[in-house]
């Protein structure tokens, strides 16, 4: 289990909507405190990251899943990627069963 989990977010040129949602998830971890590395990537990087989760837009699932990705990375797709509430629901129990 990773103490400090890496967390990566995509989307499809890995600077807009990837890098709003690794902003907004900053600071839902800050309000848990909770440490983890963050970094924002394109879709198309996606076979080749080492992280522990991936966390990207629904309309990025069909192009991720395309990609055989390491069964131990975490996947968590959101409808509203800079939904506080929807980031902390479905990110945070993913990192509580990685132990962060």
């Amino acid at each position: 289990m990773a103490q400090n989990p890496t967390i990566y977010f995509i989307c499809g040129a890995g600077l807009g909507s990837s890098l709003a949602c690794q902003m907004e998830t900053e600071e839902v971890l800050v309000a848990h405190k909770i440490r983890a590395k963050l970094e924002h990537e394109s879709v198309s990087s996606v076979a080749g990251l080492k992280t522990d989760v991936i966390v990207s837009a629904e309309s990025f699932r069909p192009q991720i899943e395309k990609y055989e990705i390491d069964p131990s990375v975490t996947l968590v797709y959101l409808h509203n990627i800079v939904d506080k509430t929807e980031i902390a629901e479905k990110l945070l129990p993913a990192l509580d069963g990685r132990g962060a």
